[in-house]
């Protein structure tokens, strides 16, 4: 099964697509001096620094297996914070490294816990508040970090079903939120006696982010959620009274993002996350700013890092057919300078557009999503593949994707759905996918692949499913379940059984089960969710199927695809799997990524009739292959 691919552009390698960034991440120091970013050093991404308008970059990192992919400046302007987890386990240590002796502490040095950042303020800047569960692997406490002794010292102890906690600008705990078993929040604050006291709730089906801050003088506290709405408003709330006013909502989008003052913590401004990605000032200071950097290039763009005097902002620019473009904005001069592109050998190819696409489920429920075709070729009758996203309480966003890429650059029209269930488009959306995996979740895929195929874009004949975590489901629900609908599938850590995937969920996500209950089944319904599972139908996948799946990945464990693969092979059904010894839920080294999409668009290529680069010897996953 071939096309003509002779009109096609310039084959984008793997290398490009698929490996290190070049530069990408810039954060500007809070005293506005030198800028930290991402870049391979050893052929690993490390942390960089140099000094603002000179070129004396150096690696201030040592990172030598996995890469640093989160860093954040410690208010002193002289240290840098990093997470770093073993193999893809996701216990994320917290690392301090100091800037002038390039030294490196774990600061976290607990075997198998995880820790993340929980707060950090400019007006103290010699501590920061750490979440970590290594009391009691199934909850987080919050400790006190001396950042000059690197002390941590346990300031409040988790009473065993908070989820998360927020503190103040004073870096004080002042809430905490969990979610109680029949699905419903409670958000606490102190009672003054030691304890906790309830401060607002609300229901399962309400959705939204919880606690997102606190006015710069604490007596406000900024909460997300839906409560009187369809999607998820911005609100205010009066830690005294408990009154609440609105301060930002859209009737069919969730609030996505907030922005505040570096130093007066401030509210300044909101994002919207629809078709794309949208900022709204709230502070009237910052509208000619915003109208200026809506200027500078195309993209949908964001300020990434400031500076605490506000002068100096680091500004992203991303987009669907580039790399992402960095920008020095100088709000003294309103002028933007360009750093530079994450990727720039892709300026050099032809990369396909993403178009925001929607249409009505069978049900009438409308669905939304992104249409990618293949440039050089007439956009109809292609081969196309249904890339799933995982969450599934996420969303697929408009910009760049290696993948969608890579899949248009070889031939393939590329469809991604936000089916029932994704999340960004208010209650109503996210809970018409409650126990509906497989189900009307799944038929929401169909329905987007026979769109594409009544518009004229998709060949029926040749359409594969692909997707990672949910979408690795997805993928083995679609063999299964609908055997004729695909010609094959790519399957990336998803789980076959959910009686299994619930019954060795993560100890830390154990404040968030009632989540997964409500969304996908109970444990004490083994029938349902067994009904649901892909595992108990393999039988029933007649088309090619290629597993890739992660050694060490906590959340879909490699039983998940261990038991489908031997399932199918047990009845003499052909299945390639592939497993990374150093990977967890996704691959995070380049190299790993290489292999496997090198297989990946061979696979594609064989079942859907696509080009694909010849791998190289370093790109073989022979010896991967179980």
């Amino acid at each position: 099964m071939t096309q003509d691919t002779a009109r096609l552009p310039t084959l984008i390698p793997r290398e490009v697509l698929f490996g290190n960034p070049e530069k990408t991440g810039p954060q500007i120091s809070p005293d506005g001096t030198k800028l930290a970013y991402l870049a391979p050093a050893g052929g690993v991404l490390n942390v960089w620094v140099r000094t603002v308008g000179q070129a004396d970059d150096r690696a201030v990192t040592q990172d030598t297996l996995r890469g640093i992919r989160t860093f954040f400046w410690q208010p002193d302007s002289a240290h840098l914070l990093y997470l770093q987890d073993t193999g893809g386990d996701e216990n994320f240590h917290l690392y301090g490294t100091e800037i002038a002796t390039e030294q490196t502490e774990d600061l976290t040095p607990f075997p198998g816990a995880r820790a993340a950042p929980l707060a950090l303020s400019p007006n103290i800047p010699d501590r920061m508040l750490v979440s970590l569960n290594h009391r009691d692997p199934r909850v987080f406490d919050v400790y006190n970090l001396d950042l000059n002794t690197r002390e941590l010292t346990l300031e409040t102890e988790n009473p065993g079903d908070v989820a998360s906690f927020a503190a103040d600008n004073a870096l004080q705990v002042r809430a905490a939120q969990t979610q109680l078993p029949d699905g419903s929040t409670e958000v606490r604050v102190p009672d003054g006696a030691g304890g906790w006291r309830v401060f607002l709730a609300w229901g399962a089906d309400e959705t939204g982010g919880g606690v997102s801050g606190f006015s710069p003088d604490n007596s406000q506290m900024w909460v997300i959620n839906s409560v009187g709405a369809n999607a998820a408003r911005l609100l205010e709330v009066d830690l005294e009274t408990a009154k609440s006013a609105v301060v930002a909502e859209d009737p069919s989008f969730d609030v996505s993002g907030i922005l505040r003052h570096p130093k007066t913590r401030a509210l300044e401004a909101v994002q919207f996350t629809r078709a794309r990605q949208e900022w709204t000032a709230l502070d009237p200071a910052l509208q000619a700013d915003f109208e200026i950097l809506a200027a500078v290039t195309d993209g949908d763009w964001s300020i990434t890092s400031r500076d605490l005097a506000d002068a100096l902002w680091v500004v992203s620019y991303v987009r669907d057919s580039g790399p992402t473009r960095f920008y020095l904005y100088n709000r003294t001069t309103k002028t933007a300078e360009f750093l530079f592109s994450s990727q720039p050998a892709l300026e050099e190819y032809m990369l396909a557009p993403m178009t925001p696409v929607t249409f009505p489920a069978r049900d009438g429920l409308a669905l939304s999503g992104y249409l990618t075709l293949p440039v050089g070729l007439e956009p109809k009758h292609l081969p196309l593949v249904l890339l799933v996203h995982g969450g599934p309480w996420a969303r697929d966003v408009w910009g760049y994707s290696a993948t969608v890429q890579m899949l248009a650059n070889r031939g393939y029209g590329v469809l991604q759905i936000n089916f029932r269930g994704s999340s960004g488009y208010g209650k109503a959306h996210l809970n018409a996918g409650d126990r509906e995996w497989g189900a009307k979740m799944h038929t929401d895929l169909l329905d987007g692949k026979q769109w594409a195929i009544a518009e004229g874009y998709a060949d029926p004949a040749r359409v594969a499913i692909m997707g990672g975590s949910y979408g690795g489901y997805a993928t083995l629900a679609g063999l299964a379940f609908t055997p004729e609908e695909f010609v094959c599938g790519v399957d990336i850590v998803g789980p076959s059984n959910l009686l299994t995937l619930l019954q060795t969920i993560p100890p830390y996500w154990s404040t968030l089960v009632a989540t997964f209950y409500k969304r996908m089944g109970r444990l004490d319904e083994p029938d349902f969710l067994k009904s649901r599972s892909p595992l108990f139908a393999a039988g029933n996948i007649t088309k090619p199927l290629l597993i890739a799946q992660g050694a060490n990945d906590p959340r879909v464990k490699q039983a998940e695809s261990d038991q489908i693969v031997t399932a199918m092979r047990e009845q003499g059904l052909p299945v390639e799997y592939i497993v990374f010894p150093d990977e967890g839920h996704g691959f995070a080294r380049p190299e790993n990524n290489r292999k496997f999409i090198a297989a990946a668009e061979a696979f594609l290529a064989r079942h859907l009739g696509g080009r694909a680069e010849p791998p190289s010897p370093e790109e073989s996953s022979e010896d991967l292959r179980q």
